[in-house]
């Protein structure tokens, strides 16, 4: 008998790099991807879509620093390095990913058009802020009855 659905585990296209093993516990237990981050409490899927999604060199070292928080296990921590290494090349490699190799490094990206906007809208945004409090934005209390919201210096003359 099939489970249904709601008790079956979906396929993923990182379940080969999220079941594969980092190691031996140090009881001896077999220590998977899945269940070292569900320790570090990172959410398995999360956590690999967003190393799929870096260039190969910081998906490395983020799953260098993942791995090097979990308890000390059967392996030794010189063995870290050929551990991620092994396990980033089970990782599917995404578009962004591999435009993100293959630009050259140091290259001066320019801002696209949506940055620019949003640049430009938030400056506009400041700028009308600005003047509404440099000018004494004024509240209504009521009909005809305006108070001003920035104190103005009150003259001291007494009659």
């Amino acid at each position: 008998m099939a489970l249904p659905s709601p008790f079956t585990l979906p396929h993923s296209q990182f379940n080969e790099f999220l079941f594969a093993l980092i190691g031996q516990e140090g009881n001896g237990m077999p220590l998977s991807v899945i269940s070292a981050l569900a320790r570090l409490e990172v959410d398995p899927w999360q956590e690999a879509a967003r190393l799929a999604d870096l260039p190969k060199e910081l998906a490395t070292a983020a799953l260098d620093r993942l791995i090097r928080r979990l308890p000390a296990g059967g392996w030794d921590q010189a063995e870290t390095p050929a551990i991620v290494a092994r396990l980033i090349e089970l990782l599917p490699r995404r578009a962004g990913a591999a435009r993100a190799e293959a630009a050259p490094s140091g290259s001066g990206r320019k801002a696209g058009p949506p940055t620019i906007v949003w640049l430009v809208v938030g400056a506009l945004g400041a700028a009308a802020l600005f003047g509404a409090l440099a000018h004494g934005a004024q509240r209504w209390d009521g009909p005809g009855v305006a108070t001003t919201l920035i104190d103005a210096p009150r003259s001291q003359a007494q009659p």
